[in-house]
């Protein structure tokens, strides 16, 4: 009984039609930096229903396409009639070359990855204060070797003659790099030009004024109904929290489910956090030997995802009656996820879109068809950046804010084999000294997430002239920008030092600390 996005009152003032690419998410984060909305959509949306949208703009998505090749991918040509000024990026160039007459073919021994000057040839609205030489990311094996008509070169590179490309008098641009990405110094530029200049938005996307859309809509859609929401602790819950309190008031029940996994009082500070501080109603449901009694001899991760996330649905469920009656459920769904559960992946034989699981998600989102909830989603078109600044306008506190991202199945992930009380207390303990020595560095905000992980094995040691045999601690701390793709943060050694002495001293049945430094990809953020 998932919202669409169509239900959403505000129209996107730029539209994204995505063809496959992994920096498809990343372009619309960088349009609403310039405090304009977009939203993505799939590359299959007619002209009629961007007629009907009437978005300012329109900019066509990268891809792992060929847009010569049998099945590629391929937007409503009619799209290029509507007079909406569109940006073509990368496939998006050459798909809109393609269409309109121009040609294209493989690179051979052209191609380009990876940074490479533009020299602008023509400074027109798309290059304003952009310097001739500048940095841009390319990732491409095809390229424009004859332009259509009225289409005329505005930069090009050393491999690359049609860098970028426009007709002035359709307003239709194309570039063949990526101007989203960090590594292009002056793609935030070329954005604001296109989002500014070319298509004449305004900066209205604020914090302020949708927080104060949300009131209303929430309003509305409720009316006099209770709300149930399930409380995590995290920053997208704990802001949903607050923004449903201040539309609805006692209308709210949170319910917090201590499923065992959490971190060292965690629960005991949540409870005092929303209930007893900020006046929220809270209702704690302690479950921890239900769960931990799910997982006994259970040692495959994917396992023991599915039976943390079946459990958890059958205590919210069972709960949701006691508690209630119910007509609305509050879900802190963001709009990674909403892209995610399309697929941003594209079949090259078919088109269609494919997502490749990595692992489960813990969401309630599974919840039985016959609980019969409506959702109340009013995060949903939000990055977690804006989250963040959401919150902070609700007044959140920062030690929420500016929390790490803590997985659904909490420390039972982050221990490796069967998850048992003695090893839950362990990797507790340790967890609270790596996140004490972070903060105590000044780290903490400069880090994405920084946990321990307890291994199932045992290696020999010795302490005080006596041998141990017991288990090491990973410390797995990672820098990001969204979670997406990740580096190992490095450390100061004063600080691994610290977390390593603290750990083997204080914490029983732990006697040697090892350090993870695996990026994402090829890794995973977490272990399991």
């Amino acid at each position: 009984m998932a919202t669409s996005q169509s239900d959403f009152k505000r129209q996107p003032a730029i539209v994204i039609l995505d063809f496959g690419s992994q920096y498809s998410e990343l372009i619309a984060r960088r349009i609403r930096e310039t405090e304009v909305y977009s939203l993505v959509m799939s590359y299959r949306t007619s002209a009629e229903e961007l007629r009907r949208l009437a978005p300012k703009g329109i900019i066509l998505s990268g891809g792992p396409n060929s847009v010569y090749a049998e099945g590629a991918p391929v937007c409503d040509q009619a799209i290029w009639n509507l007079g909406i000024p569109i940006l073509g990026v990368c496939y998006g160039m050459q798909l809109m070359m393609h269409q309109l007459g121009g040609r294209v073919e493989s690179a051979v021994g052209r191609a380009e990855y990876g940074k490479a000057p533009l020299y602008v040839d023509n400074p027109t609205e798309l290059f304003t204060n952009v310097e001739s030489g500048s940095t841009m990311w390319m990732s491409h094996g095809d390229s424009v070797l004859a332009l259509p008509q009225d289409f005329i070169c505005l930069a090009h590179t050393l491999n690359t003659t049609n860098a970028a490309v426009a007709s002035h008098n359709r307003r239709l641009y194309g570039v063949q790099f990526h101007p989203e990405v960090v590594h292009s110094t002056h793609g935030m530029i070329i954005i604001r030009n296109f989002v500014y200049h070319i298509c004449d938005c305004e900066p209205d996307w604020t914090t302020a004024a949708f927080i104060q859309e949300s009131i209303t809509r929430v309003r509305t859609q409720v009316g006099e109904k209770r709300v149930l929401l399930a409380l995590s602790g995290g920053v997208d819950s704990s802001t949903l929290a607050f923004l449903l309190h201040k539309a609805i008031g006692d209308q709210l029940t949170c319910m917090f489910i201590d499923q065992g996994f959490m971190r060292k009082g965690e629960p005991e500070f949540l409870v005092e956090f929303f209930d007893h501080k900020f006046h929220i109603n809270v209702e704690y449901i302690n479950a921890r030997e239900r769960f931990i009694s799910k997982l006994k001899g259970i040692t495959d991760p994917e396992q023991k995802r599915k039976i943390i996330g079946t459990e958890f649905i059958r205590v919210f469920e069972e709960e949701s009656i006691r508690l209630g009656p119910f007509d609305y459920l509050a879900q802190g769904t963001l709009y990674p996820d909403v892209i995610e559960s399309a697929g941003t992946n594209l079949d090259p034989k078919t088109g269609e879109r494919v997502a490749v699981k990595i692992k489960s998600h813990h969401n309630v989102g599974g919840l039985p068809k016959d609980l019969q909830f409506k959702l109340v989603e009013p995060l949903r078109n939000l990055f977690k950046d804006e989250v963040r600044k959401v919150g902070r306008s609700l007044g959140l506190p920062e030690e929420i804010v500016k929390r790490h991202p803590f997985p659904g199945p909490g420390l039972a992930i982050r221990i490796l084999g069967e998850v048992t009380d003695e090893k839950l207390n362990c990797l507790r303990d340790a967890d609270l000294i790596v996140r004490e020595e972070i903060n105590e560095a000044g780290l903490y905000e400069s880090i994405w997430q920084a946990f321990a992980v307890l291994l199932p094995i045992r290696s020999v040691g010795v302490m005080g002239d006596q041998r141990t045999y017991s288990w090491p601690i990973v410390v797995r701390c990672v820098s990001s920008e969204d979670g997406m793709t990740a580096d190992w943060s490095r450390l100061p050694f004063e600080t691994i030092e610290k977390i390593s002495t603290r750990i083997v001293n204080e914490v029983e049945g732990i006697n040697r600390v090892v350090l993870d430094v695996t990026s994402k990809p090829p890794g995973t953020i977490e272990w399991e």
